[in-house]
């Protein structure tokens, strides 16, 4: 069931991204989990942005495109969280990723790729 306009998925991405860069300050998060999530924050941004869709400012890669990026963050995600936080046992920065892959996850699945608006 594809519940999500492109536009839908623009105003999440943009979302997503504020709570991204909010979130080592909101969480104090301290080393490489604050650096991780400053970073995943910039990425989303440029993609976003880049993306050729009704809320993509430079409208470079295709929505679909996009898409599949995220479905590939949202499993470089789950991976960090389960190979890399839970062995060091950061409880919060594992929980934090497995979270926030699942809803980038859960984004892909519910987003309607083909509603995009293209630009010409």
């Amino acid at each position: 069931m594809k519940i999500l306009s492109s536009k839908a998925h623009g105003i999440l991405d943009y979302l997503l991204v504020l709570f991204l860069l909010a979130s080592p300050t909101l969480f104090q998060m301290e080393g490489n989990l604050s650096i991780i999530t400053y970073a995943l924050g910039i990425t989303h941004l440029a993609i976003t942005v880049l993306t050729d869709f009704e809320l993509g400012l430079l409208k470079m890669i295709p929505f679909r495109i996009h898409g599949l990026i995220e479905v590939v963050v949202s499993l470089g995600l789950a991976g960090l969280a389960l190979w890399f936080y839970n062995d060091t046992g950061n409880e919060f920065g594992f929980y934090y990723y497995i979270i926030l892959a699942a809803v980038i996850m859960i984004v892909f699945i519910l987003t309607d790729f083909k509603s995009a608006v293209r630009s010409k």
